[in-house]
C-alpha cells in the first residue's frame, strides 16, 4: 500500500542500453519474456505497452525505440519497477518524462496533458498555413469511444 507521501501520479523515462549485436525485435522478446514471468501483463492493442496492478495501483510500460516510459498512481511501485528491470537490464534513469517523440507532456495537478504544439506549428509553417486565424472544430463533447470490435492486425507484421 501507499503512503500519503508517495501517492502521487508520475511519468519516469528511462533508456534502454540495446546491444548492437541484438536485433531490435530480439530485444523486445527477451524484455516481453521478462515482463511476462513477473507477472506484467500485456496490452490487447498494442504489444509494446504493459501493466501490472498491486493493491489497486497501477504501473503501465510503454516502450519505444531503445526506451521507455513508466507510468504510475504510486511512487512505490515505480521504484519496484525501476529495481526490477535495473537488475534484468542495463538502465539510465532519465528522470520524470517533459518531452516523448515530439509530444510535450505536461502535469496539472493529478492530470496529465499531451501537447503536439510544436510539430502542429511546425507543420503549418511548412505549408505556409502559419499565418492564418484559428477557427474552432465543431466536436460533440458527449460522444464516447468505443473500443475497435474489427479484426485485430499482427504488430508483428510490421515490428
Amino acid at each position: 500500500m501507499c503512503s500519503s507521501k508517495s501517492k502521487r501520479k508520475s511519468m519516469q523515462n528511462f533508456k534502454i542500453s540495446v546491444w548492437f549485436e541484438t536485433s531490435t525485435k530480439k530485444w523486445h522478446e527477451k524484455l516481453d519474456n521478462v515482463l511476462l514471468c513477473e507477472g506484467v501483463s500485456t496490452n490487447d492493442v498494442d504489444k509494446y505497452m504493459y501493466s501490472r496492478s498491486e493493491n489497486g495501483e497501477w504501473v503501465i510500460i510503454c516502450l519505444y525505440v531503445d526506451g521507455m516510459l513508466i507510468f504510475d498512481t504510486c511512487n512505490d511501485i515505480v521504484f519496484k519497477t525501476k529495481l526490477f528491470l535495473g537488475c534484468k537490464f542495463e538502465m539510465k534513469d532519465m528522470g520524470e518524462a517533459s518531452v516523448i517523440l515530439g509530444i510535450k507532456i505536461i502535469k496539472k495537478g493529478d492530470n496529465i496533458l499531451l501537447s503536439q504544439e510544436k510539430y502542429t506549428e511546425k507543420l503549418l509553417k511548412k505549408f505556409g498555413y502559419h499565418d492564418f486565424n484559428s477557427m474552432s472544430t465543431p466536436y460533440d463533447a458527449n460522444s464516447k469511444l468505443k473500443k475497435n470490435r474489427g479484426k485485430s492486425i499482427s504488430q508483428t507484421q510490421y515490428a
